[in-house]
């Protein structure tokens, strides 16, 4: 492992100022589970380590009826799987929770450093796209709010620019009817990677669909939403019809490509068979 500086600010001012004068080379440390094992196999030079943990208003999770769940930089997904509520109102968020990585790395993992790592197959950010998430920022001179699915520029790659830091995601409230779901596809059941994720997030009335988000994950460079599949249930009755359409649309929205864990083609392919999957697990249970 090569060697670095560690830094152990007290306040957000600090880890800003940090970051800028110290420059590319400064990295935040929350949890660590990526950034530790980069840094030993020598995949990112590291030269200085900003350990956030100490920085007071970071590690809450709040939920309210009017302006819906707000957590901070520091919970883990252990945390946050495990907050009060979360399964009944954020199935989705909840379901991709219990399928990231292991207990262990869920516990020390936080799920914002999970956020900012920017993969586009990272379990927690197809179903906060789908649920209309924001992501807080602090910078000097004022902060920002910036919703999640207008966060990504590419893989690895974010709009936060030197020396602001986010801070916080907040998940609107869940409308009564809603309706979600998210499933992962990968050749194993732990430890693994999205071969394709999807998320839904469906609002309802009378048996009709008044709403839909659609979040699809690994199967672009970011993760991407699907408009014109979302656009396919918006005012029908979810029926397999109209499931069908949307799934098919929603392949031709993806643009995946080939690597070692899939071809682009299967990837394709998959985002149908999901589509129609989540749609029909979230019908089954009401948030």
């Amino acid at each position: 492992m090569r060697r670095f500086e560690y830094h152990e600010p007290r306040n957000l001012e600090e880890v800003s100022d940090l970051l800028t004068t110290l420059g590319n080379g400064a990295f935040i440390l929350a949890g660590g589970t990526d950034l530790l094992v980069e840094i030993r196999e020598r995949l990112r030079d590291v030269k200085h380590l900003v350990d956030i943990k100490r920085v007071p208003g970071l590690s809450g999770v709040d939920y309210a009826d009017e302006t819906g769940l707000r957590f901070g930089a520091m919970v883990t997904a252990g945390q946050l799987e495990a907050a009060p509520g979360l399964a009944a109102r954020y199935p989705n968020l909840h379901g991709a929770l219990k399928v990231l990585a292991s207990i262990q790395v869920r516990n020390r993992a936080t799920v914002i450093g999970n956020i900012c790592r920017a993969s586009p197959s990272a379990d927690t950010i197809p179903p906060l796209i789908a649920d209309g998430a924001a992501i807080e920022t602090w910078r000097p001179g004022g902060g920002r709010v910036i919703p999640l699915a207008d966060f990504f520029t590419g893989p690895g790659r974010s709009v936060l620019t030197p020396g602001e830091i986010a801070t916080a995601i907040t998940v609107p409230p869940p409308a009564p009817g809603s309706r979600r779901a998210y499933i992962k596809h990968g050749r194993r059941k732990a430890m693994e990677l999205a071969t394709v994720g999807v998320a839904v997030s469906l609002d309802t009335e009378g048996g009709t669909c008044t709403g839909a988000r659609i979040a699809l994950g690994a199967v672009g460079p970011v993760v991407l939403r699907a408009p014109r599949a979302e656009a396919i249930l918006v005012g029908s009755r979810l029926d397999a019809a109209a499931v069908s359409a949307a799934a098919e649309q929603a392949m031709q929205e993806c643009t995946p490509i080939s690597n070692v864990r899939s071809s682009a083609e299967y990837r394709r392919e998959m985002v149908g068979v999901l589509t129609r999957r989540a749609v029909s697990q979230a019908m089954e249970v009401a948030a």
